[in-house]
């Protein structure tokens, strides 16, 4: 008998989630703590679509986890830097719209 945890189809199927409601989220969000997270599902999905491929084609060799932790640390940077960009948008215009952001330039 096999399990569930046991078949690609099902963690490729949440991977392919993932990407999807992040790039619907990326579409269709306003502000942009929401195209934050969006961008944060879609990483996700590449993450776990890394993982899966490591772990059912190449069981041995653990070049998917060194990705997915690649992946990890510049989904942490980029969301460090995001912040301190909306942070300094909500102190200037008191709100996180995107468009606010053409007032940033330099």
């Amino acid at each position: 008998m096999t399990h569930l945890w046991d078949r690609p189809e099902v963690f490729q199927f949440l991977a392919l989630f993932l990407l999807g409601s992040g790039l619907v989220g990326l579409i269709y969000r306003r502000t942009l703590l929401g195209m934050l997270i969006s961008v944060e599902l879609i990483m996700n999905g590449a993450g776990l679509n890394l993982v899966l491929a490591d772990r059912f084609f190449h069981p041995t060799v653990p070049t998917g986890e060194v990705f997915t932790l690649f992946i990890m640390g510049v989904a942490a940077s980029e969301v460090a830097i995001a912040l301190g960009i909306v942070l300094l948008l909500f102190r200037r215009s008191k709100g996180i719209e995107p468009e606010g952001l053409k007032e940033l330039k330099g």
